[in-house]
């Protein structure tokens, strides 16, 4: 990087990397949420397909900063992970007296991760 002053130290080459290793592991996690395999030859199909993937993954990103940012195994894990963990939720939603109930099976190792997550994002505040 020539004509940038201290662009030859290797604190600002770290740096740099750094950045770019972000970069690289976002793109990583929306090609596992559906960016790796487009679904037609068609290119409005594609546009969006590619649309509802990456709206999946700032979803995930947000979900995770939001809720699971003090949970150890989840606040970096793998979508891979995150599928199996919370979104394929092994639970029951019934209605009963006008409310709905979503009965967790209380074996499932999850389930306090999961109900962690359900309250704190009914606790945000609306969106103004």
């Amino acid at each position: 990087m020539r004509g940038i002053a201290g662009s030859g130290h290797s604190q600002f080459l770290d740096v740099l990397h750094r950045s770019h290793a972000g970069v690289e592991d976002r793109v990583r996690t929306n090609k596992a949420m559906g960016l790796d395999n487009l679904p037609s030859a068609s290119w409005e199909v594609n546009c969006g397909w590619m649309l509802a993937a990456n709206l999946a993954s700032d979803l995930d990103a947000w979900v995770r900063l939001l809720t699971l940012h003090d949970i150890e195994d989840l606040a970096d894990a793998e979508p891979t992970t995150m599928r199996l963990c919370l979104y394929h939720l092994p639970a029951r939603l019934a209605n009963h007296a006008r409310r709905r109930w979503l009965r967790i099976d209380a074996t499932w190792p999850w389930a306090q991760a999961f109900t962690t997550r359900w309250n704190r994002l009914t606790q945000l505040p609306p969106a103004t």
